[in-house]
């Protein structure tokens, strides 16, 4: 399933995009905010990796707690905008970026755990 592999690429590339741009917040927010961003950003990237060493309920309940965090991501990104920590040409870039690799995510979940008839 090549989908699998496209999301550990965009995943990383958001990662070390966004990383170093949120140690440039507001010192102010360092320890709430930004730390919250980050670890959700990590979050998600571990549960992924966790997901593709996992088979059946496991691996479905790894991507279900990765989803959790790439919404938590969205919030977060969401209210940096909305404090102008990051422009909106920065934001239209993360929000692009963190839409594929839900997309993504998606179509993992769904091939994993198929809806109920």
């Amino acid at each position: 399933m090549s989908e699998t592999l496209v999301i550990f690429t965009r995943t990383y590339d958001f990662v070390t995009w966004i990383l170093p741009m949120a140690e440039k917040f507001p010192k102010s927010q360092r320890f709430a905010v930004t730390q919250r961003l980050q670890n959700a950003v990590l979050n998600f990237q571990e549960s992924l990796i966790e997901a593709n060493a996992l088979r059946g309920v496991r691996r479905a309940e790894k991507l279900r707690l990765a989803d959790t965090e790439l919404r938590k991501v969205r919030l977060y990104l969401r209210l940096c905008q909305k404090w102008k920590w990051i422009t909106a040409g920065q934001y239209k870039h993360a929000s692009v970026m963190v839409m594929e690799i839900g997309r993504l995510l998606g179509g993992w979940m769904k091939y994993v755990v198929p809806e109920p008839s």
